[in-house]
């Protein structure tokens, strides 16, 4: 379980000075679906660096179980997130010299896992092993990127706008890719998004408002990618 303790953060200094997290508490069970859901500026990328561990906060707390990581020096917390953490982003942060296999492959090195193989197919890409980034679709590189980010084996999966270059088709394949490899592996996903229609495949929503959590609730009937609107 991940719990975040009255986490604030803020940015700039003197007048400039940001307040973007003001506070905020919030559980994620064990193999949950969560969305982060709120507009641009509402501190939800902010909160999703700090629960991942990609930026410390302020003040407050985030606990993995019993550990503490905002307690972690730097190399141990780089060193946690390699063993348990996987990343998707709205840009695909692929390496343009290497192909599909090895820019997947990268991910997979982390982790010792020896059958990342299987991955690229379950995400539809085992005829394009071979293929350069430029070679792709948007669609396709973003596969790339899910599948990277699989193949570590992560507990813990975090996805910050991963359909925003991606058009409906294409976004939609992705979000259902994701989900199949959710139940297959069992990670915990957490998930930023502005689209409130993706909020209804989560099981739980977070929403936030001006760096406040404003509402959290449960879906007690989730969609499928290819049943909500877009």
């Amino acid at each position: 379980m991940i719990v975040a303790k009255n986490i604030k953060k803020s940015y700039g200094n003197g007048e400039s000075r940001c307040q973007v997290l003001q506070g905020i508490d919030i559980k994620i069970e064990n193999g949950d679906f969560t969305v982060i859901l709120g507009a641009s500026g509402s501190g939800k990328s902010t909160l999703l660096n700090i629960i991942s561990g990609l930026e410390k906060p302020d003040s407050g707390s985030v606990f993995y179980d019993e550990l503490d990581i905002t307690k972690l020096s730097e190399s141990k917390l780089t060193d946690f997130r390699k063993k348990n953490i996987g990343f998707i982003f709205q840009q695909y942060y692929l390496l343009s010299n290497l192909n599909v296999e090895k820019n997947v492959k990268m991910g997979a090195d982390l982790a010792g896992n020896k059958d990342y193989r299987s991955i690229l197919e379950a995400v539809g890409l085992g005829g394009k092993l071979h293929k350069y980034p430029a070679e792709l679709s948007g669609g396709e590189q973003q596969r790339v990127c899910v599948a990277r980010a699989l193949a570590k084996n992560p507990k813990f999966l975090f996805l910050d706008e991963p359909t925003g270059a991606l058009d409906e088709q294409t976004g939609r394949q992705a979000l259902d890719y994701i989900c199949q490899l959710q139940e297959k592996f069992g990670c915990t996903i957490v998930m930023v998004t502005h689209n409130s229609n993706i909020a209804d495949m989560a099981r739980t929503v977070i929403k936030m408002n001006s760096g406040k959590i404003s509402e959290v609730f449960t879906n007690k009937l989730r969609k499928t990618a290819f049943e909500i609107g877009w």
